[in-house]
């Protein structure tokens, strides 16, 4: 047995510099090889698995007999973002070691000792989480040089877990906390990043370049961060599944922050149980609480009955009747199948919106010198204000810094004024969410996570006012946006959110639902929105 798992470590070790390429471009794969072409390099196809719909439990069975190796699947992946990535420029760089690390696992399949789930399986990380052996730079030329000195904890995890870092998704620069005016997907590192459906609109949120890539299949999953809205917004516009955990779930250490108080990174997928298994891993157990919890695992993979399920649908019709009609025949559909859907409002929404800008400010101002004081570069913000200042390059989509300016400004977090807004905005997020769900009974409360994607625009910036997520991102408590349908050519999620720590049972209803819709659809790069489309 050791004279044989040696031989084999030694024939994969071989064929991997002859695949691999040159480390540090920015997409880096395999030339295609004799009777290649740059359609089979587009497809979708590895050894009759179909990458758009595969599941992570599917590949994992095929692994485990041998008939599919983490080398092919993460090859594959590789030669699909060299073909396809050029369309909506999703991802800033690829792992110099991807492949040695997925003829690791190929190696541990062998010998039976697969380390669970994501052993194999191919992940993007947002490019605001630390990786040592690559740029961590939150799409700012102030992070572009030496990598962090360590992993992040979650890519630690990932890595004890045996999942293939594949590489680094673009991302709003600084998470879209920089300007008053921002533009989605846009970062001065890796330029904009374009909605797979229709290439001129825009792919939301700060997890713009994890959403869009999974969307045009170049990783089985990613890591996207959120503070308000940015892994729920690009996952809904995206067509694809993104789980913000509850506060604390997972570990912010290692990740270029916003504020300590409603950051969380998250999974994305596009399916509910790859979603479940990576944050199984992301948070370093099979449940989310203690006692009687249902198992992540389970809890998506055997997705239950919509009969008897109460949902709380809060229709926002401020994101257009398109929109709101999706709604309608969404919850015409889950009631069909047996759930019980009752319209709601959420209290206290505009006191919210009143408090969490100021808070944020406070929060940044805090947590960002403290990150920025472990890595090269600028030391805290007043530096990190003048190199935005003295460098055009992190001027040629949008100019303004306003957010950091007002951060800079902004009253310290021992500051009475700043703790009571603090506490207002705990208090009414929970309760916002805790009052509505016990007045009507409710397993969750859904709303649509996005409006169709607008154009893109440098000079007028984005056109995103979507207060679906903040109940619960200034609460901690979970959220999950599934597929819902389309406007037009467009995507729109179905936004679901429940109390705190019940991320089990959110994504064990979000597999129910998302098998009732069945409303992923692959996209079409068009290049742009037929007549009469939706702006």
């Amino acid at each position: 047995m050791k004279k044989r798992s040696m031989a084999a470590l030694t024939a994969i070790l071989v064929v991997v510099p002859l695949v691999a390429a040159a480390p540090g471009q920015r997409v880096q794969a395999a030339e295609p090889g004799p009777g290649d072409s740059a359609r089979s390099a587009e497809s979708t196809l590895v050894r009759g698995v179909d990458l758009d719909t595969v599941t992570i439990p599917e590949l994992q069975a095929r692994m485990n007999r041998g008939s599919l190796s983490s080398l092919r699947l993460t090859l594959a992946y590789l030669r699909r973002i060299k073909a396809v990535d050029p369309k909506i420029n999703a991802v800033l760089r690829t792992s110099p070691t991807a492949l040695g690390q997925a003829a690791a696992s190929d190696l541990r399949h062998r010998l039976g000792k697969s380390r669970g789930p994501l052993d194999g399986i191919p992940v993007l990380l947002k490019d605001n989480v630390n990786t040592r052996d690559m740029p961590t730079t939150a799409g700012s030329l102030a992070l572009a040089g030496s990598p962090p000195a360590d992993d992040a904890d979650l890519v630690k995890k990932l890595r004890a877990a045996g999942a293939v870092i594949l590489g680094k998704a673009n991302l709003s620069e600084w998470a879209n906390f920089r300007a008053a005016k921002p533009t989605s997907g846009w970062s001065a590192v890796g330029g904009q990043t374009h909605n797979p459906y229709v290439l001129d609109r825009n792919p939301c949120g700060s997890s713009s370049g994890s959403a869009a890539a999974l969307a045009a299949s170049l990783a089985q999953v990613a890591i996207g961060t959120e503070t308000d809205g940015s892994i729920v917004c690009p996952a809904g516009m995206n067509g694809v599944v993104g789980l913000k955990p509850s506060l604390g779930v997972v570990s912010q250490s290692g990740v270029v922050p916003i504020s300590a108080e409603q950051d969380t990174a998250g999974p994305m997928a596009r399916n509910v149980i790859d979603t479940a298994l990576t944050l199984s891993v992301l948070s370093g157990r099979d449940t989310v609480r203690d006692g009687d919890a249902p198992s992540l695992t389970d809890a998506a993979g055997r997705p239950g009955t919509l009969r008897g399920k109460r949902i709380g649908l809060w229709r926002l019709p401020s994101l257009g009747t398109e929109v709101d009609a999706l709604m309608t025949r969404t919850a015409e559909r889950l009631t069909a199948a047996g759930a019980e859907v009752v319209e709601v409002s959420m209290p206290y929404q505009e006191r919210l919106g009143e408090l969490e800008f100021p808070a944020l400010l406070s929060e940044f101002h805090r947590d960002i010198d403290a990150y920025l004081a472990t890595r090269g570069g600028p030391r805290d913000l007043a530096e990190l204000i003048e190199f935005n200042r003295t460098h055009p390059e992190e001027q040629t989509c949008f100019a303004g810094q306003e957010l950091f300016e007002q951060a800079l400004a902004a009253p310290p977090t021992t500051d009475p004024e700043y703790l009571a807004m603090r506490a207002e905005l705990t208090d009414l997020s929970r309760r916002s969410i805790d009052e509505v769900m016990a007045a009507h009974d409710l397993d969750a409360i859904a709303s649509p996570a996005n409006p169709p994607a607008w154009t893109t625009d440098c000079a007028r910036g984005d056109n995103d006012v979507i207060p679906s997520s903040t109940p619960a991102a200034v609460a901690g408590y979970p959220s999950l946006s599934v597929p819902a349908g389309f406007v037009g050519e467009l995507p729109v999620g179905l936004l679901l959110m429940a109390g705190d720590r019940q991320d089990a049972e959110l994504l064990s209803l979000g597999a129910a639902v998302e098998h009732r819709l069945g409303a992923w659809r692959a996209p079409g790069y068009l290049p742009s929105a037929p007549s009469g489309a939706s702006h």
